[in-house]
């Protein structure tokens, strides 16, 4: 049996939603600041969107916990809501509702209840997959936010974040080296630390030139240009 190469057990790392804990940036100023707008939000309704992994599941959670509100899936939303008047409701993945009638009566079901509503989504709710008429004139005339594709400095910053959070201390060489070889998504980021973190794991808590490369060819779009120096 092979003794040298160390058990690589699963070692989770939560995401943390608080308010605290977001990263912002120029890109996503415009839906921060929706989000302290809620008595000027058309209809009581707004809509954030952007690709995975930019944020727009953080805001909602602060949304959520600051006004209360009951946060919901997309892809589970079934039934019909019990709403306090006092809650609003905030649905992440909107656009992945399995059954249009299904977000159709939740939307009304809010209006009637005169409580707000907060949906993430990947494309603006305009561009929804839906077929029913109703459904399609409500969410073409939802106000939606974009966060826009991020900048060097949140990427930068999100990177360092997402180190600290596995409580790593790293040169600051080390992530200027890292960044350019990465896809310049959110998403892509965590990706690569969770799969750095694994091959640390693997190679006994030190990072080294092989982790490197391993992790760089097993991501989608990752590239190597130069090399690491052990660190």
């Amino acid at each position: 049996m092979d003794t040298t190469r160390q058990l690589v057990l699963p070692f989770p790392c939560d995401v943390a939603f608080d308010a605290a804990d977001f990263v912002p940036a120029a890109s996503n100023e415009a839906a921060r600041a929706w989000l302290e707008r809620m008595p000027d939000w058309p209809d009581r309704r707004l809509a954030i969107w952007g690709a995975p992994g930019c944020g727009k599941t953080h805001l909602l959670r602060i949304w959520s916990t600051q006004v209360g509100a009951a946060l919901y899936s997309g892809p589970a939303l079934c039934g019909l809501p019990e709403i306090s008047p006092s809650q609003g409701i905030a649905i992440d993945d909107a656009d992945m509702v399995a059954d249009d009638a299904t977000l159709l009566h939740w939307l009304n079901a809010a209006r009637e209840s005169g409580v707000p509503v907060m949906l993430t989504c990947r494309v603006p709710p305009a561009r929804f997959p839906v077929h029913l008429p109703d459904l399609v004139s409500r969410l073409r005339a939802m106000t939606a936010v974009a966060i826009d594709p991020p900048e060097d400095a949140l990427l930068r910053a999100l990177l360092a974040h997402l180190l600290s959070d596995r409580q790593w201390r790293l040169d600051v060489k080390f992530q200027d080296w890292l960044l350019p070889q990465l896809p310049r998504t959110p998403a892509a980021l965590r990706e690569a630390v969770a799969r750095l973190d694994h091959a640390v794991l693997a190679a006994g808590g030190r990072i080294t030139q092989r982790s490197m490369s391993d992790l760089l060819e097993a991501l989608p779009g990752g590239k190597t240009e130069g090399a690491a120096e052990d660190i």
